[in-house]
């Protein structure tokens, strides 16, 4: 299993624009895609400007896949040039991770 962990900051008082558009334009096309996250929430300490998702794959070439099919979506596309537009983002955190072996993860 491959785990996608996202970790994107928000400019402050924006956050909840945000993940309102997201909800609204984003969620449907990138669960038609990639199935449901493992994780998407929100921070309740520490910067609260940050939200984080996590995203299971079998492999790389199964995230590859699905994330291709995503970006060639119009419905995904949309969102996104609505995501710039509001102009919320400021940076944005990849990383890809495995778990351990005697921490497995069950979907």
């Amino acid at each position: 299993m491959l785990l996608d962990v996202r970790t994107y900051t928000c400019r402050p008082q924006t956050i909840k624009k945000h993940i309102a558009l997201y909800e609204k334009m984003g969620k449907t096309p990138q669960t038609r895609h990639l199935g449901q996250p493992l994780a998407y929430m929100t921070t309740e300490t520490g910067n609260v400007n940050q939200y984080i998702h996590i995203w299971a794959y079998e492999n790389a070439a199964d995230r590859e896949k699905r994330r291709a099919a995503m970006w060639a979506d119009p419905e995904w596309l949309a969102y996104v040039e609505e995501s710039t537009k509001l102009g919320a983002l400021e940076a944005q955190e990849n990383r890809l991770m495995t778990p351990v072996s005697f921490f497995p993860i069950k979907r």
